[in-house]
């Protein structure tokens, strides 16, 4: 589960800084264009707005998988390992289920958004529900694969590893 895990934060990681990248560039060059010119790149404004879901979602997935979610786990640190496990994996399939139902959701809608185009470009609105349906499908398989370490007890090692490098030092005031 875990190279499923490091193709998606790869893949993520990719499309960041692809997306930055492009969307920096567009932006500097108009700036240059309006400033120098007085003109601008028509579709200057059309493009990052394409790409601005992208940069969000694959943003999205790379704080799933990192971890970097708000929780509230002050209730479950008080029940037994056995019982946090189970309930762990429970929640972790719910949580999988429901990424699985929105990217079916967004499937069906794939046709009606097909038809909306961009303006210049002519960028259908699929090609944007469609990084959508990815993102939530890619939430649904790091879902699974927390699932999967919860049950054989992987998680528990890795945070209680976790744990333990990232404890502040004792502070003693005298």
């Amino acid at each position: 589960m875990k190279f499923i895990s490091r193709g998606i934060v790869l893949l993520c990681q990719a499309v960041m800084w692809i997306t930055t990248s492009v969307i920096f560039l567009i932006l500097c060059v108009n700036t240059i264009l309006r400033y120098s010119t007085g003109g601008s790149l028509q579709w200057g404004n059309e493009l990052p707005e394409l790409l601005f879901p992208w940069l969000v979602m694959s943003g999205v997935v790379l704080g799933a998988a990192h971890g970097s979610h708000i929780t509230t786990s002050f209730l479950i640190e008080n029940l037994p390992a056995h019982v946090r496990r189970y309930l762990a994996v429970v929640t972790w399939l719910v949580v999988a289920g429901v990424h699985i139902t929105l990217a079916r959701a967004t499937w069906l809608m794939l046709d009606i958004v097909g038809d909306e185009k961009s303006p210049i470009l002519q960028v259908p609105g699929s090609i944007t529900y469609g990084c959508v349906m990815g993102g939530l499908l890619m939430l649904a398989a790091l879902a699974i694969a927390s699932a999967w370490d919860a049950f054989t007890g992987h998680g528990q090692a890795h945070a209680a590893a976790a744990a333990t490098d990232d404890a502040a030092p004792e502070v003693r005031v005298a």
